[in-house]
């Protein structure tokens, strides 16, 4: 299986002198979903942010398809394949969806451009439905799915996304993480920040869970889901009453 993305021994934070991470590692591989999971504070979004070229790292490595991407710019790792969608402020709420589709691929030629709008409506019929309205009209799911849209105008092979769900209702969650499978059946590769960790899991190949800014435990996300030391200790409850 081809690695695409490697994080090891990354310490970061967003002032030098107080880190958020310490020593923290994960692997991303072709076609997998994995998820970083752990209570609030635990360094979920630092992690995805240092990656994805948002907060300094101080130190550790960052390789995408074996290069090392340690501290690029997200604008630059675009073009290495890297696609990231925050969780909040991820569309333009004053555009419509065809603008807000139109800024993504400016990256692009135009005819490519185009051509990739037109792919994303055939993909996303919703979208194209509503494609002359206001971003702003979209509900939460509807905004969330634009704005991985968005992300997909590029082809990444990786995309990072910072709670997902957050947010959202329950059917528009699992909506979003029907969406995110697919997106790995189509070739990428996805590394998610999710709080909703129980439908996480569910979802997801492997996960990471994280704890006061280290890794504590990961593996198969299917056998996490039943560990109940995530529950007891990183998660606060039982794995049953993970929501």
């Amino acid at each position: 299986m081809t690695r695409r993305l490697t994080a090891t021994d990354i310490v970061a934070g967003y002032r030098p002198d107080l880190p958020i991470l310490h020593g923290v590692s994960a692997h991303l591989d072709a076609g997998e979903v994995v998820t970083i999971i752990g209570p609030n504070g635990a360094g979920k979004s630092t992690l995805i942010k240092s990656i994805a070229g948002l907060v300094k790292i101080t130190s550790g490595i960052v390789e995408i398809d074996g290069a090392d991407r340690t501290g690029t710019p997200a604008h630059l790792l675009a073009g290495a394949g890297v696609a990231y969608v925050p969780q909040t402020g991820n569309v333009f709420t004053t555009l419509t969806i065809r603008e807000n589709l139109i800024v993504g691929g400016a990256a692009l030629p135009k005819a490519e451009a185009l051509a990739q709008i037109d792919r994303i409506f055939d993909q996303y019929p919703m979208l194209a439905t509503k494609q002359s309205e206001k971003a702003r009209v979209l509900s939460g799911g509807e905004r969330q799915i634009l704005a991985i849209a968005r992300a997909l105008l590029t082809s990444p092979k990786i995309i990072l996304l910072d709670e997902p769900t957050a947010g959202l209702s329950p059917m528009a969650a699992s909506e979003l993480f029907d969406l995110v499978r697919g997106l790995v059946a189509d070739g990428a590769a996805v590394l998610m920040v999710e709080q909703n960790a129980k439908a996480a899991l569910k979802m997801s190949d492997r996960a990471y869970v994280l704890a006061e800014g280290e890794n504590r435990i990961d593996g198969v996300a299917s056998d996490l889901l039943e560990n109940d030391e995530i529950g007891r200790i990183f998660l606060g409850a039982r794995p049953e009453d993970v929501t």
